[in-house]
């Protein structure tokens, strides 16, 4: 039986459509490849925003309220992570991670200790980071018994005055503070001389020297603003004038070793955060998010 022109006009035309009803369906396991590809990137998100496990920071003595506060706001916002504490001065931390210490973070308040824990290969060199600020102040007890009122006062015959060790931080500040003053023709070039020779102890960190004018210990001694920042009705404070004053800059570094470095980055990363960053302000220090050393 031929065909006539008619019949292959209409397998003509259901070929054509043959085409067009097949053609989604190539493209189809394509579609679902790309459907199941967001559920792994969030689950992967996921994961990285809920750090796990322990974590062993060193921190300055100064920084011990600011600090414990952060740690219980961290760990409230990650339960799985645990925080452990080593609080004391930054040249005793340093000198404990030279030994091997164990530790994850490194919070020292100065720039010359760190260089201490870099040098000792603790510390990866640029890998710190300034967080945070402060600056020097001198308190009295709160009866004041020395009537100290002025800086001039502290050169007063008698007095017994307590200052933080050289070595310590906040006590090559306090010599640098005395050394300005020295320089001006308002404190005179004697002022240092006459000022150490009313101390009548140096302690191993700015805490200790807190203690002990609180406590009735000492007549005058110099601290960081943040020591008494929560409390400043335990003691009188005088203010150092910013020209004399300086204004210390804190840095942070994950160690080299560390046995957690993923949540030693992440808590480093939390305490630049604004969350950090407005504790640290609320307990006296002053931001400085995101700065290098």
């Amino acid at each position: 039986m031929r065909r006539g022109p008619l019949t292959f006009v209409w397998l003509l035309i259901f070929a054509l459509l043959g085409g067009c009803i097949a053609a989604p369906a190539a493209t189809a396991p394509a579609e679902t490849g790309k459907a199941t590809a967001a559920p792994v990137e969030e689950d992967a998100n996921a994961e990285e925003a809920a750090p796990t496990g322990e974590l062993i920071v060193f921190a300055a003595a100064s920084l011990t309220d600011a600090f414990t506060q952060i740690g219980t706001d961290f760990q409230a916002a990650y339960p799985d992570t645990s925080i452990s504490y080593n609080f004391a001065g930054s040249q005793q931390l340093a000198q404990q991670l030279g030994q091997g210490a164990p530790a994850d973070l490194f919070a020292s308040a100065n720039a010359r200790q760190m260089e201490v824990v870099i040098e000792e290969g603790r510390v990866v060199s640029d890998t710190q980071r300034t967080f945070v600020r402060n600056r020097l102040v001198v308190i009295t007890p709160a009866d004041n018994p020395a009537a100290i009122q002025t800086l001039h006062d502290l050169t007063k015959p008698g007095i017994k005055l307590v200052l933080a060790a050289a070595e310590v931080p906040v006590g090559g500040y306090s010599l640098d503070f005395l050394n300005k003053a020295s320089a001006t023709v308002e404190y005179g070039e004697t002022y240092s001389q006459t000022v150490i020779a009313n101390v009548v102890s140096y302690e191993e960190n700015v805490r200790s020297v807190l203690s002990k004018v609180v406590l009735g210990e000492a007549d005058a001694g110099i601290v960081y603003t943040s020591d008494i920042a929560l409390d400043a009705s335990q003691v009188n404070r005088i203010d150092i004038p910013d020209e004399l004053n300086t204004v210390a800059a804190y840095p942070i570094a994950p160690i080299g070793d560390a046995e957690n470095p993923e949540l030693a980055q992440f808590f480093l990363d939390y305490i630049l955060s604004p969350e950090g960053q407005s504790v640290l302000a609320d307990y006296g220090f002053i931001p400085a998010t995101g700065e290098e050393d």
